[in-house]
């Protein structure tokens, strides 16, 4: 397969996909709980008045509401080459990069209320476990959404394999229960002596919110990478993929599940810190304020 880069602007893939189902993103938060500070833990519960793994789906589902509507393209991240081509960033709507940044500001600002930064810490929680589903970095076929497949016999889309059916089949179930077992497994892992304990440093280069913008752009780098290495190295079209497929890629799902946990949490207590948003864009005032 062709390498991939990244072309930007950015358009919205269809807002039926999603990265990562219930599973992923509910996984995704109960690594990163683990991985707070007690200052951390503190201001999430002040702002949100609840945990991460509780809000980790809110975006998905308030995409789906009037007042949400406005947010179906903060998901996704359309890539053609690995090339990076930074100097074609121009605004054509509000897409994941951006809407990171901003949401990353918007978090930090004292002059918010309350609710306006819950919103923003949660779709920092649920855009930052998007970015590591490879196909949420990927523009083939928008995001593998037009790639027809089959699993256990039945049709269905590569996204959605990569979304749900792999971590799924993987763990058992996709209920919170299941996401806290699984969530566990993988922080054990990543403790001292486990599989992931020597990655675990250089999955973490970049988790400084004064270059959000900077980080997302590298986190999404990384899962497209998947995509030429495994996602799409044969094409798999018309194909079984809940056998030989599934063998590979359910490491590389849990191993993307576990990337963005540490980043998150990373991510979150660096914000505690108080680093300033340097490289934040500037919205139109629709677009930031429409959920109000």
């Amino acid at each position: 397969m062709r390498t991939s880069t990244f072309l930007l602007p950015v358009l919205s893939l269809a807002p039926s996909a999603f990265a990562w189902g219930a599973l992923g993103h509910r996984t995704v938060a109960v690594v990163a709980q683990n991985y707070l500070s007690s200052a951390t833990k503190t201001w999430v519960s002040n702002i949100l008045g609840d945990t991460l793994v509780n809000v980790a789906t809110w975006a998905d589902d308030y995409r789906y509401t009037t007042a949400g509507a406005f947010s179906a393209s903060y998901h996704y991240i359309d890539a053609k080459t690995i090339r990076l081509r930074v100097a074609a960033l121009v605004i054509r709507g509000i897409v994941a990069m951006l809407v990171f940044t901003n949401y990353t500001s918007r978090v930090q600002s004292s002059s918010l209320s309350t609710s306006e930064r819950a919103i923003a810490l949660k779709f920092i929680v649920h855009l930052l476990g998007d970015i590591t589903q490879p196909l949420h970095d990927e523009n083939k076929a928008t995001g593998g959404n037009g790639i027809s497949v089959l699993w256990n016999g039945a049709t269905t889309n590569l996204h959605s394999v990569w979304d749900s059916s792999i971590a799924e089949k993987y763990v058992g179930g996709n209920t919170v229960a299941y996401a806290t077992t699984w969530g566990n497994q993988i922080i054990t892992k990543l403790a001292a002596g486990g599989a992931y304990a020597s990655s675990k440093a250089s999955w973490l280069s970049c988790v400084n919110p004064s270059t959000a913008q900077t980080c997302a752009l590298t986190w999404a780098t990384d899962g497209n990478a998947l995509v030429c290495s495994y996602v799409l190295k044969t094409d798999p079209t018309g194909k079984e993929l809940s056998g030989t497929y599934y063998t590979g890629a359910y490491p590389l799902v849990e191993q993307q599940i576990a990337k963005g946990g540490v980043r998150l949490a990373a991510y979150l207590n660096t914000i505690v810190t108080a680093v300033p948003v340097s490289n934040s864009l500037t919205f139109n005032k629709r677009s930031e304020y429409r959920y109000e």
